[in-house]
C-alpha cells in the first residue's frame, strides 16, 4: 500500500486548507507516542493519514481503519501534502488509468443500510401487487448497468483472485453477485477485471463478510459461496465459519438456497461439520462431497490437486422462510461534547460486557477542545474498529458509522455512557 519515508520536519507547516487536490481537515497528536494523525479529504472522501516517527526518518502512510478502496486517493493525498518535504523513499506513483475503477461495481458497507437491490422478481411482485415476503421494502433501483434487473442474488465470501466469482458472473448474467473480500489488493484486482471484461452483474465490497452479512435482507440470496477460507488453526476465533455465521447465512438465504463451503483443510472440514451439526443447531440439512471437480479451478486448487490433496465440499440448505431483519438503530451521540475531564475518564484497558467489549486504543489531541478517539468494540469474534471525533459542539463516528447490528448498537450505548461526563 502507498507510503513515503521522509526526513523529520516541523508538522506545524501542515495547516488546514487545500493542497492541490487534497484538503487537510485537521492534524492531531497521539497522547501516548510521538505519532500524529492527519485528517484529509480527496474527491469528497474523508480518511486519515498516519505519521509514524522514528529518530532518523518518518513514515507517512495510510490508516488501515479509514482507508478508501480507491488506492489512488491515498496516493494523491500523500503526494499533495509531501511536495515540500525531503523524501527518502516513495511508492506513490499514480496510474491515471486506474482512477475511475470501481464506479457502480464498488460498494461500501454503509451503502447497505438502505441499498436498493435491482431484482426482477421484486419488480414483478410490485407490478402484480403479489408481494414477496420479507423483501418487499426494497425498491428496484435504476442502476448504471446495461441491464436494469436481475432474477436473483448470490454472495461469495473471500473471493481471493476472483476467478470463481468472475466465472459465475459470466455464466449467470441474470444473477447479481456480491463479492466480499477483506484483502484490499484482491478487491482492487477484481475491480480491474470487471472493467476489462465488461461484466455488469458484480458488486465488490472490501469489508469483513461476517459483519456485512448482517446488513443483507432476509431470504434474499440464492447461494453463499465460501471457497477455501483461511483455516486459522492457531486462531480459531478468526474463522469465517461459526455458529453465528451459519445463523446469518440461513437467514439471508431464500428457502431452498445453499451455503457452499469448499476447503482443502481436513481440520477445517471437520470443524465446519461440528459447527453445522452443533448442539445449538436445532435443524440442519447437509450434503458432503469429496474431491468433486468444478468447472473453474484456481491456481492454488490446481496445485493441491496435482499434489493429490483432498478437497472437501459441504452444502447447507436453508429450509425455512426467515423473519425480516430490521436495522432501525441510531448511532448518534446526542448531548455528548468535549469537556476537560473527558480524557481522564476514558479507560485505557478493555471494558468487558456480556458478549461484547469496548477498548479505547488511542487518543489524539486535535486542539484544546477537540480529540480523536481510536477504538475497537462489539462482539469478541467480529470487532469493529472506528474513530470518534469529539469537540465542544459535536460528537460523531469519523468516516462511517458502525455496521447496524444489535451487538454494535448495545455497545454504542455503552460507549455513550463512557463518554458522558
Amino acid at each position: 500500500m502507498p507510503h513515503i519515508t521522509v526526513k523529520p520536519f516541523d508538522t506545524s507547516i501542515l495547516k488546514e486548507g487545500d493542497y492541490s487536490q487534497t484538503k487537510i481537515v485537521f492534524r492531531s497528536q497521539d497522547l501516548y507516542s510521538l505519532d500524529e494523525m492527519i485528517g484529509v479529504e480527496v474527491d469528497e472522501t474523508k480518511f486519515l493519514l498516519h505519521i509514524k516517527k522514528s529518530k532518523e526518518s518518518w513514515l507517512l502512510k495510510y490508516d488501515k481503519v479509514t482507508r478508501p478502496l480507491k488506492v489512488n486517493l491515498v496516493k494523491q493525498a500523500i503526494g499533495d501534502i509531501s511536495k515540500d518535504l525531503e523524501i527518502i523513499n516513495s511508492n506513490i506513483t499514480i496510474h491515471k488509468s486506474k482512477v475511475a475503477l470501481g464506479n457502480s461495481y464498488e460498494k461500501r458497507i454503509e451503502d447497505f443500510v438502505d441499498i436498493e437491490f435491482p431484482l426482477e422478481i421484486l419488480q414483478n411482485s410490485l407490478e402484480s401487487e403479489t408481494l414477496v415476503p420479507n423483501i418487499t421494502r426494497l425498491k428496484p433501483s435504476v442502476p448504471s448497468f446495461a441491464r436494469d434487473l436481475f432474477e436473483s442474488v448470490s454472495i461469495e465470501v473471500g473471493f481471493g483472485s476472483g476467478k470463481h466469482l468472475l466465472y459465475q458472473a459470466e455464466k449467470n448474467p441474470d444473477r447479481l453477485f456480491i463479492g466480499i473480500e477483506i484483502h484490499t489488493p484482491s478487491a482492487q484486482q477484481v475491480l480491474r477485471q470487471i472493467e476489462l471484461k465488461g461484466i455488469e452483474n458484480i458488486w465488490v465490497v472490501n469489508y469483513d463478510a461476517r459483519l456485512l452479512l448482517e446488513m443483507i435482507p432476509s431470504n434474499l440470496c440464492h447461494k453463499i459461496f465460501v471457497h477455501f477460507p483461511v483455516p486459522w488453526d492457531k486462531k480459531p476465533h478468526r474463522r469465517v465459519i461459526s455458529s453465528s455465521f451459519l445463523e446469518e447465512s440461513m437467514r439471508v438465504l431464500e428457502k431452498g438456497g445453499k451455503l457452499e463451503l469448499r476447503t482443502d483443510s481436513y481440520k477445517y472440514f471437520w470443524y465446519a461439520l461440528d459447527t453445522f451439526l452443533g448442539e445449538n443447531v436445532a435443524q440442519s440439512a447437509l450434503e458432503v462431497r469429496k474431491n468433486a471437480s468444478l468447472e473453474v479451478t484456481s491456481k492454488y486448487e490446481a496445485r493441491w490437486i496435482r499434489q493429490e490433496k483432498d478437497i472437501y465440499d459441504v452444502f447447507v440448505k436453508s429450509e425455512h422462510q426467515s423473519e425480516e431483519r430490521v436495522l432501525d438503530f441510531n448511532f448518534n451521540f446526542d448531548e455528548i461534547f468535549y469537556k476537560d475531564k473527558l480524557i481522564e475518564r476514558i479507560s485505557k484497558k478493555p471494558i468487558l460486557y456480556d458478549g461484547y467489549f469496548i477498548h479505547f486504543e488511542r487518543i489524539y489531541r486535535v486542539s484544546e477542545s477537540a480529540i480523536l478517539l481510536k477504538l475497537a468494540f462489539g462482539s469478541f469474534d467480529r470487532p469493529e474498529h472506528k474513530y470518534i471525533w469529539i469537540d465542544d459542539s459535536i460528537c460523531y463516528y469519523f468516516g462511517s458509522i458502525p455496521v447496524k447490528t444489535l451487538t454494535n448498537y448495545k455497545t454504542h450505548l455503552k460507549i455513550k455512557e463512557q463518554l458522558s461526563v
